[in-house]
């Protein structure tokens, strides 16, 4: 009789993002036995909202706990536990997107789609091997394809195709280079890529820039980036404000145990320095691109490639406080930006989506909470005070000169300079006096949307005064 080679602790590991899974596959035998009416729509939003809390329980309860787990293959402790978080309430968000505005049809498949995509950024959260990031990489992917062709809408489908095609040829690229990182080490852990004579291997140079190619596309850094507008204007709305959060978390924690725990030794800054250069250069690119944009979602589209470019900034020089700095600024984004896709949804109509910024005209005086509201989370996203993001980004100038990296502050601030006639455009519509109103329809009350607001004003504001909450971590490769 073989043993089992693995024990309940490396099992428990794995517990948060199993009630993830499971909890989709609730979410669709709910939906077979449930009657038609308004519990149709309501049972599979509760049973989702009820396995990402439970998830998140569980993962809280690690918190503090390090362990390798299936020997070495995914981490749990203070590093994954704040990623897993931060993609759990980003899901949780979603989910209240999604029970307002989701479409009838293919609600609950919908509805499980997310939930596995959500399971597969949780496993990326906390992969320490080749092998589980590609494995998450794909079970968050697949999911999403599909999520982005549901809309009945003809933009949907060119969107799941362009998302589709391109995705998985940069996931062609990462998968290349993994194959020469096993080449040059004889194993799929992070951990042995650690202390490589990168100076006379080639396996690992190589295999490190097709593995970054890869990273820079998931996360919609320049010029991997063309792809995010099409597909974050074509696709549902609560799979957009989904994709604008939790992609760039998975691919995040990836990124960070990477350029922290793999690439170590003298030239290590040399060999991710590309990566800055372009994060960079997204900066400004995402902003200039958001000058142009009619619609709601291509602007928040174009402003996350700048967003991610400041927090992968923050990276820059593996420093432990810009680690902490980055972690902080993804939480702040996480409700700063998810908080404006939801007064999208709050604004949209049954014949339209609220993403054409004509649906902004004279809001200030229609709806002056939600008004009061998006103005909000355009400070934040522009980092003027009092918001999260002001602080986000005062920490990530502070880490970027720590660092030695001056001029990547400088392109930040520029990137910001640029990105502040973007966003009080929208403000100037809102509360312009020449602005006609543009006519809106009553909606139903929607009051998990309404809640999932309220708590992003909340976080926006209150971690202006408490900064460091949810960043005190390191990550945790051995």
């Amino acid at each position: 009789m073989i043993a089992n080679p693995y024990s309940g602790a490396d099992w428990n590991a794995v517990v948060p993002l199993s009630i993830v899974a499971v909890a989709a596959l609730v979410v669709l035998f709910a939906d077979l036995v449930t009657p038609k009416g308004l519990a149709k729509r309501w049972v599979p939003v509760a049973i989702s909202a009820i396995g990402l809390a439970g998830a998140a329980f569980t993962c809280g309860e690690g918190w503090g706990h390090s362990y390798a787990a299936f020997g070495g293959g995914f981490m749990v402790g203070g590093f994954a536990t704040v990623f897993q978080e931060i993609v759990i309430v980003a899901a949780l968000l979603s989910v209240a997107i999604y029970a307002h505005v989701g479409e009838d049809e293919n609600f609950s498949g919908g509805l499980a789609l997310l939930l596995w995509s959500t399971s597969g950024a949780m496993l990326m959260a906390g992969a320490g091997s080749l092998m589980t990031i590609f494995l998450g990489l794909e079970l968050l992917s697949l999911a999403l394809y599909c999520l982005c062709g549901l809309s009945p809408r003809a933009t949907a489908g060119e969107a799941a195709l362009k998302y589709l095609i391109l995705s998985s040829a940069a996931s062609g690229f990462m998968l290349y280079g993994m194959a020469l990182f096993f080449g040059a080490t004889g194993s799929v852990a992070l951990a042995a890529l650690a202390g490589q004579a990168v100076e006379s291997n080639a396996l690992f140079l190589c295999g490190t820039a097709l593995f970054l190619i890869g990273i820079a596309f998931k996360l919609s850094l320049v010029p991997f980036h063309v792809w995010v507008p099409d597909v974050f204007q074509g696709a549902p709305l609560p799979v957009t404000a989904f994709m604008s959060v939790v992609t760039k978390a998975a691919t995040l924690a990836v990124f960070a145990r990477f350029a922290y725990a793999a690439v170590t030794g003298p030239h290590a800054q040399a060999i991710l320095a590309p990566v800055y250069v372009i994060a960079g250069i997204s900066m400004i690119v995402g902003n200039l691109g958001a000058l142009a944009q009619t619609d709601m979602k291509r602007l928040l589209a174009y402003s996350g490639i700048a967003q991610v470019g400041y927090i992968v900034a923050a990276l820059a020089g593996s420093t432990a406080l810009g680690l902490r700095y980055a972690i902080f600024y993804l939480a702040a984004y996480t409700f700063m930006n998810i908080g404006a896709f939801l007064v999208v949804a709050l604004l949209s109509t049954s014949k339209e989506e609220g993403s054409a910024l004509a649906a902004y005209r004279g809001l200030g005086r229609t709806r002056p909470v939600l008004a009061a509201a998006m103005v909000l989370f355009l400070l934040a996203l522009a980092g003027l005070p009092p918001t999260a993001g002001f602080v986000g980004k005062i920490l990530i100038l502070s880490a970027n000169f720590d660092a030695g990296y001056a001029w990547l502050a400088g392109l930040l601030i520029a990137g910001t300079a640029i990105s502040l006639y973007v966003y009080f455009k929208i403000v100037g519509l809102m509360y312009g006096r020449h602005e006609r109103p543009h006519p809106t329809e009553v909606r139903p009350v929607a009051p998990l949307a309404w809640a999932g607001l309220v708590a992003c004003v909340l976080f926006t504001f209150v971690w202006t005064f408490d900064p460091l909450g949810p960043s005190n971590v390191l990550p945790l490769v051995k």
